[in-house]
């Protein structure tokens, strides 16, 4: 496993690969790395000759400086599991590497920008995609691998590939889960012990969701059930559930409306917030 810290190393590197005629594989991540990650890594590894994880925190993508400072950083134990995950380059570059100069860039994502995480953290999306496209630019895969729980992000990450004409095949895996349920992330470990035990109830409230819609309650009713038993407990306080169609992220307000339907949630257990998404 070869570990770069600078654009130019890893360019030189990967730019042989690449006259070779072999295929690249990334996932970007913040580092921090689950079994979630690793999964990623699989995919990668399975449909491309090259596999390449990126670890950084990227400042530019978080609307609140508590948030940034307190995201969890495990950067021996990250290299240690790609490592053993047979990872083939990890680039892990300062913040200098990466903005040697402030991203001035503004995106525009239309409804992405507006709706969910859009609306809630104005500022993150733009951020997503100025330091994803400079990734995209030092590291030239075709392929790059999201994880699903980003729902909305993997959304912006194609749209973005399409504005900018990329040559990108960006590929959603499926969520990996705990053996209770809840979406492995990074933010997990930031949980108290009473916290990740109450975390639980994001994955039983989308069942609840998922089941009713199979009843045929309405999206109105089905809405208002997530909400009452989150509110019961004071550990949660929802910052959103909504119901929208799966291809734009427009909510719905009846099951007729969409042919393909997810339902998105981000709710803090404590102090920490999480999100998580089903399709239905």
């Amino acid at each position: 496993m070869k570990v770069f810290t600078k654009n130019s190393e890893l360019t030189a590197f990967l730019d042989t690969k690449r006259e070779a005629g072999l295929e690249i594989g990334f996932v970007p991540t913040m580092g921090a790395l689950h079994k979630g990650h690793l999964s990623l890594m699989g995919y990668a590894q399975q449909q491309t000759d090259i596999s390449v994880c990126s670890i950084f925190v990227n400042p530019t993508q978080f609307n609140d400086k508590a948030d940034l400072e307190r995201y969890p950083r495990t950067p021996e134990q990250d290299l240690a599991m790609l490592e053993a995950a047979n990872c083939d380059v990890v680039f892990m570059p300062s913040v200098e590497e990466v903005y040697p100069e402030p991203d001035t860039r503004q995106f525009s994502f239309g409804l992405l920008d507006e709706v969910l995480e859009g609306a809630r953290r104005p500022g993150h999306f733009n951020g997503v995609a100025q330091v994803v496209s400079r990734l995209f630019d030092r590291v030239k895969p075709h392929r790059a691998f999201f994880g699903s729980k980003d729902y909305q992000q993997v959304m912006v990450v194609k749209q973005l590939v399409q504005n900018l004409h990329l040559n990108i095949d960006v590929v959603a895996c499926p969520i990996l889960r705990e053996a209770d349920g809840l979406a492995m992330s990074s933010r997990n470990m930031l949980l108290s012990e009473e916290e990740r035990q109450a975390a639980t109830l994001i994955y039983d409230v989308m069942q609840v969701s998922k089941s009713m819609k199979e009843k045929k309650s309405s999206v109105l009713a089905t809405r208002q059930a997530v909400i009452s038993i989150l509110s019961k407990k004071s550990i949660y306080q929802l910052d959103y559930f909504e119901i929208c169609d799966a291809k734009t992220l427009k909510a719905i307000h009846s099951w007729e409306e969409s042919k393909h339907v997810v339902g998105l949630i981000a709710c803090y257990v404590g102090k920490i917030r999480l999100i998580d998404n089903l399709v239905y």
